[in-house]
């Protein structure tokens, strides 16, 4: 895969953002937007018609994209938190049960926090297996009457993992309780189908695995899924009524969208479509395997769920012995000009379940631009830090 040229620096932090774009798409979207990057579905000039075209397209192509049903059901917000905040919020009723998992993002969590904190919700979140995933028969023992929903990451954004989602999704199903995928770091890299998996709602980030620039996001929601307006303020649709529209998109969606976003993310699922998801995964699976079977050659050095290769994406996790995270993540950024994250990655219960609570772990994510020649050397540095 063809790597645009910039700056000498590894970059194996994709699962924070993708970088750099595919060849071609920031110029793409920059064209698209000096020749019409006027706001959709706010005045009925040209200029605005072609603009909530290709909103309406790009609806059309994220339903198709992860198996919805409705492409106005398909509804754009600046990322996944802010979509993952609309879906919960929006869902949630007084005396109502949640299920979640301590593999959960913040963006998941904190809203869930919230809620109890406030006393609308009571939240149960499901240990871990020995295998590093959520086991669908540890969804069914906290299962409900009251639980409204249960909600999960696709995949770990500290391990990479996959989450067994079809299981759940059946045990879900059995209960008549919705199961809602937070697909942050599985969008554009996973296969997706929404109605053959089983899940109810989907929440999505642009600026990862779909390639596409920051500020662009949303949910994809299925008929049985409706809920309440969090935000309010102007749609373009019936602004005569002071009651915010009921009718989708609008229903969810509050003020201006980001058109330099859309026409972003129409970029990144042109280079998904031309290269194939199948390639992609398997490219960074491939590497991501190198990776672990370099880091496991490092003696002091240990990988979080390393026997699980077939069941990740690019996304690895790793103690160092005698350097804590955040320190070996300097040393890689200002000696080898190596970008990797440290720390909780915004995850502390599944910092909490690993042990990694206190300093975190050393993440290293790849993307469909990363070189094997990359990881060696990123090995290489690891294994100079772990020596010293």
């Amino acid at each position: 895969m063809k790597k645009q040229k910039g700056p000498p620096i590894i970059y194996l932090d994709n699962a924070a953002t993708s970088w750099p774009k595919p060849p071609g798409a920031i110029a793409a979207m920059c064209a698209a937007y000096a020749a019409g990057g006027v706001s959709p579905g706010r005045s009925s000039h040209r200029l605005a018609r072609e603009a909530e075209a290709r909103t309406a397209e790009l609806r059309c192509r994220l339903r198709d994209f992860f198996g919805g049903e409705d492409p106005e059901k398909v509804v754009f917000c600046h990322n996944a938190t802010q979509a993952l905040n609309t879906l919960i919020l929006g869902m949630v009723r007084p005396g109502m049960h949640i299920v979640s998992s301590v593999a959960e993002h913040n963006s998941v969590l904190r809203p869930l926090h919230h809620l109890q904190q406030q006393g609308p919700a009571t939240v149960d979140f499901v240990p871990l297996n020995d295998q590093g995933v959520v086991a669908p028969a540890a969804v069914a023992a906290r299962l409900r009457p009251e639980t409204g929903f249960v909600i999960l990451n696709h995949v770990s954004n500290v391990t990479g993992l996959v989450q067994p989602v079809a299981e759940i999704a059946a045990v879900c199903r059995r209960q008549n309780v919705p199961l809602f995928l937070d697909a942050s770091q599985s969008a554009g890299v996973l296969p997706i189908d929404m109605h053959a998996l089983g899940v109810s709602a989907l929440a999505f980030t642009g600026h990862k695995s779909l390639l596409g620039p920051t500020g662009i996001g949303g949910l994809v929601l299925t008929a049985a899924v409706d809920p309440v307006p969090t935000r309010f303020g102007g749609t373009g649709f019936d602004s005569r009524s002071l009651a915010h529209p009921g009718a989708y998109p609008f229903r969810l969606e509050a003020g201006t969208l980001n058109i330099l976003g859309i026409m972003g993310l129409h970029a990144g699922l042109d280079y998904i479509a031309q290269t194939g998801r199948e390639a992609i995964l398997a490219h960074e699976r491939k590497l991501a395997a190198r990776l672990i079977t370099g880091l496991e050659a490092i003696p002091g050095v240990r990988v979080h769920y390393a026997a699980s290769r077939a069941a990740r994406v690019g996304v690895v996790s790793c103690e160092l012995e005698n350097t804590v995270a955040e320190d070996a993540a300097e040393i890689l950024d200002g000696e080898f000009q190596i970008a990797v994250r440290a720390g909780l990655h915004c995850a502390p219960l599944m910092h909490q379940h690993m042990g990694t609570d206190r300093h975190g772990t050393l993440r290293f994510s790849v993307g469909p631009f990363t070189t094997a020649a990359e990881i060696d050397q990123a090995l290489a540095a690891v294994a100079q830090i772990a020596a010293a």
